[in-house]
């Protein structure tokens, strides 16, 4: 495990938060790939590769459900997550649903893998938010094979201008909260949670001196027939702004 403060940190409040994420997790596991808070159909999202065949590393896996989605499509995955509490449900969903796979206590910004280990990396959420990318990306980098894909999302640059800065679930305003240059690191006041959000110029700019080729940047937009329970943001708002985006690379 990672003796950075941060990954320490983010490990406690998932170990709190875990028991609520059961629910959720096994809704997701049973169900069709879907992306985000708005559950958004892969068909529309189109964020994997082909993964048949393919080593593929879910880096913050959670209760592991993106990497159920990878086995059923014939890819090998493995789950890495630093929270003991939720790599306990990925365990008892395994079971429930039969489905196998290796799960790993780590965290992404030190994977314990060797070089080359991967053909895809993946992360919805995990990593792409709770990773400190200036740490997380090279690891990735470095565990994925020539021609390997990266695939991760978070929330929007966008969406985190317009979050308020004291109020975390109060629904984004219209309006500009704080500075687009130098945006990094997000902490809140409700919790001790640590995350991380990179304007676009500075994520392709670390993308790229990494070694990747940049295949596509998705904004995310729900349609008129998808929801969420999470508060930080409006339909309206999330129909007319991005509240999450896709990145998409390929090592060359």
């Amino acid at each position: 495990m990672s003796n950075l403060e941060h990954v320490t940190r983010n490990a406690a409040h998932w170990g709190q938060q875990a028991a609520n994420y059961v629910v959720r997790g096994r809704r997701n596991w049973a169900g069709e790939p879907s992306w985000g808070i708005w559950s958004i159909p892969e068909t529309d999202v189109h964020l994997l590769p082909d993964l048949r065949g393919k080593d593929v590393l879910e880096a913050g896996c959670g209760t592991a459900y993106v990497s159920a989605w990878a086995a059923r499509l014939g890819g090998r995955p493995v789950g890495l997550d630093p929270t003991p509490e939720q790599l306990a449900t990925a365990r008892l969903l395994q079971d429930e649903f039969d489905i196998h796979f290796p799960l790993v206590e780590g965290a992404a910004e030190t994977l314990p893998f060797p070089d080359g280990s991967f053909d895809v990396v993946l992360s919805e959420y995990g990593a792409a938010i709770w990773a400190d990318p200036y740490l997380w990306i090279p690891e990735a980098a470095r565990v994925l094979r020539p021609g390997g894909e990266l695939m991760f999302l978070g929330n929007a640059a966008l969406l985190m201008l317009c979050v308020h800065e004291h109020e975390e679930d109060d629904p984004a305003e219209e309006m500009l909260q704080r500075p687009y240059f130098g945006m990094y690191r997000f902490e809140w006041p409700g919790d001790d949670s640590v995350e991380f959000h990179l304007p676009h110029g500075d994520m392709v700019r670390l993308l790229r001196s990494n070694g990747f080729e940049i295949l596509d940047l998705v904004e995310l937009r729900p349609g008129d027939e998808q929801s969420t329970s999470y508060p930080f943001v409006t339909k309206e708002w999330a129909q007319r702004w991005p509240t999450e985006e896709v990145w998409k690379a390929r090592k060359v």
